[in-house]
C-alpha cells in the first residue's frame, strides 16, 4: 500500500500544530520533532509541517515564500456541504486566512483558505450520488 507526505514549509511550527489541531488533525509523534509535524490527515496520507530550514535541506535552490506565490494547492475531501462550511469556519477562527470565494461547479462544491503560514488548502465535496 502506498502512502502519501505532502511536505509544507513553515514559519512558526507550534503555531501551525495549534492552528491545525484547531481544525481537529492529530500528528503522529514518532515523526514529528522541534523542526517537523507530521499531521495525519488518513491512515496512509500525511503532512510534513517543515520549518523552512529544514524544508530547505530537502529542496535544490530557495525555499518559495506562499505569501508571494501559490506553490501548491492541497485539496481534501468533505464527506458533505455542511461539513465544507464548517471546516472553512473553522480553520478562519483559527487565524486562517479567506483566499478565494466557495465554488459550486456542478457536482462539486468548496471552499479555500490560507493556513497560517499563507499554504492554500481547499476543502471539497463532491456529490456522486448523480442526482
Amino acid at each position: 500500500m502506498r502512502m502519501i507526505f505532502v511536505n509544507l514549509p513553515v514559519k512558526d511550527l507550534p503555531a501551525t500544530r495549534h492552528f491545525f489541531n484547531a481544525l481537529g488533525f492529530t500528528f503522529n509523534e514518532q515523526f514529528s520533532d522541534d523542526t517537523a509535524a507530521c499531521m495525519v490527515v488518513d491512515e496512509n496520507v500525511f503532512v510534513m509541517h517543515l520549518t523552512e530550514e529544514k524544508f530547505a535541506q530537502f529542496v535544490t535552490g530557495k525555499v518559495g515564500d506562499p505569501e508571494q506565490q501559490t506553490q501548491v494547492l492541497t485539496c481534501l475531501s468533505a464527506v458533505s456541504r455542511q461539513e465544507v462550511d464548517d471546516f472553512k469556519a473553522k480553520a478562519l477562527a483559527a487565524g486562517g486566512r479567506e483566499w478565494k470565494p466557495n465554488i459550486e461547479f456542478g457536482p462539486m462544491y468548496g471552499c479555500s483558505f490560507q493556513d497560517i503560514n499563507g499554504n492554500v488548502w481547499e476543502f471539497m465535496h463532491m456529490d456522486q450520488s448523480g442526482g
